[in-house]
């Protein structure tokens, strides 16, 4: 009888062992890229993104630079990832607060609601959105992320233009009407969140109730 043929590993078969490795190893490198986002975080709204470092960041973090840099390429890479974190948590409280809403004006109050919501209550998470730190110029992004993060932004409002043109209003009119809806909101948040409004003896909320009423008065006439 022949001796057997001796079994060769396929390097592509992971050992039983190291699975469990693998995975540990991962769960630390997404808890060590989670320190260096909340130290970068803390950094950009005390210093301001010209001010901030990639040394600072690391000092923050408790890490090394070379260790930063293992995850991130730059300072500009770990504010877009910071403000795609920011984006995507807009996004899910947009889409939550659609759920169970029965007709096209419910869905233009409920998904306008969210987006003001969302920065009432995060106002830094207005400063990452519109570049605060940068006079609300996108500097040191490079176009394809810039492009990228302004679509996820885009993605929180299409919920609201697509209830409008479902109601029977035209593409342009549904746009302008979006358009119209972001800049309001924008404006009364920087006036709240700055304090500018109690100039006006207004309350953010009120102002935004009132616009949102007349939207959805539009959408009927």
């Amino acid at each position: 009888m022949a001796d057997p043929v001796p079994l060769r590993r396929n390097p592509a078969v992971s050992l039983p062992g190291n699975a469990p490795r693998r995975l540990r190893n991962a769960a630390l490198a997404d808890v060590r890229r989670q320190s260096v986002l909340d130290a970068a975080r803390s950094a950009f709204f005390d210093l301001g993104m010209d001010k901030t470092s990639m040394r600072e960041i690391a000092r923050r973090a408790g890490y090394t630079v070379g260790a930063i840099y293992s995850y991130f390429a730059s300072k500009e890479d770990v504010y877009g990832a910071l403000l795609a974190e920011s984006l995507e948590r807009l996004n899910g409280c947009v889409q939550a607060a659609l759920e169970g809403c029965a007709d096209d004006a419910e869905r233009v109050r409920c998904s306008a609601r969210a987006f003001f919501d969302f920065y009432r209550d995060n106002p830094r998470d207005l400063d990452l959105g519109f570049y605060l730190f940068q006079g609300m110029k996108p500097r040191g992004l490079t176009p394809e992320l810039n492009d990228a993060l302004n679509r996820r932004l885009r993605d929180a409002l299409n919920p609201t233009e697509d209830a409008l043109r479902s109601s029977g209003l035209g593409l342009e009119q549904a746009l302008a009407e979006v358009t119209a809806l972001f800049a309001h909101i924008v404006g009364l948040l920087v006036l709240s969140h700055t304090g500018r409004i109690r100039m006006f003896h207004q309350a953010s909320q009120d102002l935004f109730e009132a616009y949102l009423g007349q939207l959805v008065g539009r959408m009927g006439a």
